[in-house]
């Protein structure tokens, strides 16, 4: 775009690439701080799913164990039942910027409960371990949206920072250069000029 070489644009310009050097920094310290947050919440879901996977096959072996000590029948029984009612809860929570989902269960005891005699201690250890696992699968679950909306975020914050520090402060410090060594030759024109006009008259 043309540059009206002025010193209103030169001031102008000036204060434009300040607020772009102060966007600048405030840009990286953002992105910085989303890293430290990132790193931590990585290093969080790695061991809460190491837990899960662990709890899991822990559970899903006491289930096959129950199965195969229990009568089909008592089976197809305890298959049918439901015996809890469910309820899930969604908030949300803002970290630095942006905005986090947050999932809570619920677990409410019905009048559908096995009897003692159609369940085996298998089936009871399963049903046990099924009860800790879910709310560790929502944990996991809210753990690694955020580290996904994190990651968006800070890809989206370094796009801005790179665009700031190697386009926009550039480009001002190119239009102030240019503005200043324009001034400077109309200054020095004005120069000439009185002075051959100072000669003229003498």
């Amino acid at each position: 775009m043309p540059i009206n070489p002025t010193r209103m644009e030169l001031l102008r310009t000036k204060k434009r690439a300040t607020l772009a050097k102060k966007g600048h920094k405030l840009l990286k310290d953002k992105r910085d701080g989303l890293m430290q947050e990132f790193l931590k919440i990585v290093r969080d879901a790695k061991d809460l799913r190491a837990r899960v996977d662990e709890l899991l096959s822990a559970s899903l072996k006491h289930f096959v164990l129950a199965q195969a000590s229990m009568q089909p029948q008592a089976v197809a029984l305890l298959q049918s039942l439901r015996p809890y009612e469910i309820s899930l809860s969604v908030s949300q929570k803002a970290m630095m910027g942006v905005t986090i989902p947050t999932f809570a269960v619920s677990l409410q005891e019905k009048d559908e409960q096995p009897g003692v005699w159609e369940t085996s201690r298998e089936l009871d250890i399963a049903l046990a371990s099924f009860q800790t696992l879910l709310p560790l699968l929502l944990q996991l679950a809210t753990v690694e949206k955020t580290a996904e909306l994190l990651a968006q975020e800070i890809e989206t914050t370094r796009r801005r920072v790179n665009a700031l520090e190697y386009v926009l402060l550039p480009q001002l410090k190119t239009n102030i250069k240019f503005i200043r060594m324009k001034l400077d030759e109309q200054e020095r024109a004005a120069i000439m000029t009185t002075m051959a006009v100072k000669r003229k008259i003498a």
